[in-house]
């Protein structure tokens, strides 16, 4: 089918209906609209037989939705309505949640129910849940309410005639910052979590601390530091750990309110954000492995089942600053002494890596200098991971990656990725050219010739699309719970292996031929060339890109590689 997909921003939940459609052999593509967007106008050049909405804020005017089949995503349950529907399941600690397909109508999540999924909501932060298991539920639904349009013989159900039994959820107000307020004095942890991870990406919770006003970012419980409630009790790893009233959290983020007239602010680790008004606390470093004591937060963590090692970390947005970079290094470089024959590096869910991180490149006071510092701390991760011979290493992919997190991923010796992944492996969109020895790690996969496709077109691919181009070496069918102990498994069959020796052999002398060709240092050389031009030259793109981005700064009109359609029938296989 020709399927548009209309929505607010080319989001996580976008990008993977746009690849999971792509590879089913549909012809998509995308408009990004505001409510100034002559949507009609839009609609009929693209001439659809179906639109699909999987991120819209505003409402589709009636000559859209009176001629033409739309069907919009609402990350509730039937019959939920409201703009706050994952906030709320957070909120409200609820044990499942869904998304429904309605068809677009006068009344916002008012329409008729073209298909319904349900999903499991885990203690973890709201954007986590959005972008694994609602997303799950999401392109489950979508794909069937897809194939129900297709067959032509198919009529949705009227919300009003569903018995109530088939409408667990109920219309639900905007969760405003009045029902979001976090009292200290007397809040357990356990409320203060919650109420923090409801609200982890945006809009964040609006507080009182040091005397200013700041918006709070992610929720960590902490079971052993204890204090005056509301107190600020220690630091660890950017994060300030802050006292409730029967414990403690770890809030790794802060950012500060907008001001009239000022562009818009942006969320940075919060002992930066803090700066010089952070009184002195002490940095508590976290234990080896936290799952083996009380709750506590830390965003790198190892542990051994063996003869495999797993090095797990997470950072918020999956963006990975110079600090961020040189600690995984340490901690990597620490991995490497354990007497292990395999190696896995990620996260137990949600984002791998974005690469470098933006956010505090832009509130760097020599913007230029942290790109150039950041890009060469992954640099050195990455060539780390490269030049480890003595063991196989795995790329453990829970959730998305894209840029250098990508290429991050390239550098081990399988990448193992949660089927509902998506790779974004391209650095353009942000003007540019792109490091961490991609031109070396890139071709070596899928070719120059496919290589040169990714780069260029710009597009998301889901996992099973990396698979069939070479980025991907094993998909993880499962849950997004159920991807950490699944990769626990088969690391451990395959450290267990009796080839695992050969194949260790093999790689270091892979490598030494590698070597002999074409060094490393020249790749890194030759990329560090072009991004140390972007860098500096102010004129460059990269940094009014780079500002709209970490501003969330809405763009002027549809990027034109989203116009370009998605693979269809005809395209090449492997991208499908």
């Amino acid at each position: 089918m020709r399927i548009l997909l209309i929505a607010g921003a080319f989001n996580s939940l976008t990008q993977r209906v746009h690849a999971e459609l792509g590879d089913g052999g549909h012809h998509v593509r995308v408009e990004l609209v505001t409510r100034e967007t002559p949507l009609l106008e839009v609609v009929r050049r693209h001439s659809p037989e179906l639109i699909v909405a999987p991120m819209l804020k505003t409402a589709v005017p009636r000559e859209v939705w009176s001629a033409y089949t739309c069907l919009i995503v609402h990350p509730g349950p039937v019959g939920d309505r409201g703009p706050s529907s994952v906030d709320w399941a957070v909120h409200l600690g609820a044990d499942r949640w869904g998304v429904t397909v309605l068809q677009a109508n006068e009344e916002m999540d008012a329409g008729d129910v073209w298909a319904a999924a349900d999903c499991p909501v885990p203690e973890v932060g709201k954007s986590d849940l959005y972008r694994n298991e609602i997303a799950d539920a999401a392109v489950e639904a979508v794909l069937s309410a897809v194939d129900r349009v297709a067959s032509g013989s198919h009529r949705p159900q009227p919300q009003d005639a569903l018995p109530d039994a088939a409408k667990p959820g109920r219309p639900r107000p905007p969760l405003r910052q009045e029902q979001r307020r976090i009292d200290w004095l007397r809040d357990p942890t356990d409320t203060v979590v919650r109420t923090l991870r409801a609200a982890d990406s945006q809009p964040g919770v609006r507080d009182e601390l040091l005397g200013d006003t700041w918006f709070l970012h992610g929720g960590h419980p902490e079971d052993t530091l204890t204090g005056r409630p509301g107190e600020l009790l220690a630091t660890r790893c950017g994060a300030i750990c802050r006292a409730t009233a029967d414990g403690a959290v770890w809030i790794p983020q802060l950012r500060p309110p907008r001001r009239p007239g000022e562009p818009g602010t942006f969320t940075l680790p919060a002992t930066l954000a803090l700066g010089a008004g952070l009184p002195p606390l002490p940095e508590v470093p976290a234990p080896l492995d936290p799952d083996d004591g009380p709750r506590t937060w830390s965003d790198i963590r190892y542990r051994e089942d063996g003869p495999a090692g797993f090095l797990e970390f997470s950072f918020p947005g999956g963006a990975m600053s110079t600090e961020h970079c040189r600690r995984l290094l340490a901690a990597y470089r620490h991995a490497c002494t354990r007497p292990t024959s395999v190696l896995v590096l990620g996260g137990r869910r949600d984002f791998f890596s974005n690469g470098i991180h933006l956010n505090v490149i832009e509130a760097a006071a020599d913007p230029a200098e942290e790109s150039w510092a950041n890009i060469n701390a992954i640099d050195d991760l990455v060539h780390a991971v490269l030049t480890t011979t003595d063991r196989l290493v795995v790329a453990a992919l829970g959730g998305n990656a894209a840029a250098g997190g990508v290429m991050l991923a390239l550098a081990a010796d399988e990448v193992w990725c949660r089927s509902a992944s998506v790779l974004n492996p391209h650095y353009r969109l942000m003007g540019l050219y792109g490091s961490e020895y991609w031109t070396y790690t890139l071709p070596g996969r899928v070719g120059s010739e496919v290589a040169g496709q990714l780069t260029a077109r710009a597009l998301p691919v889901t996992a099973a699309a990396g698979q069939r181009l070479g980025l991907v070496d094993r998909l993880v069918d499962c849950p997004p719970q159920e991807f950490a102990p699944r990769t626990a498994h088969l690391a451990a069959r395959l450290a267990s292996s009796p080839a695992v020796q050969a194949r260790i052999a093999g790689k270091k002398a892979t490598r030494e031929r590698d070597e002999a060709e074409r060094p490393l240092h020249a790749y890194r050389e030759q990329e560090l060339s072009r991004m140390r031009e972007i860098f500096f030259d102010p004129e460059q793109p990269y940094h009014a890109l780079r500002r709209a981005f970490v501003r969330k700064e809405p763009p002027a009109g549809t990027p034109p590689h989203l116009n370009a359609a998605a693979p269809g029938p005809g395209a090449d296989p492997r991208f499908r």
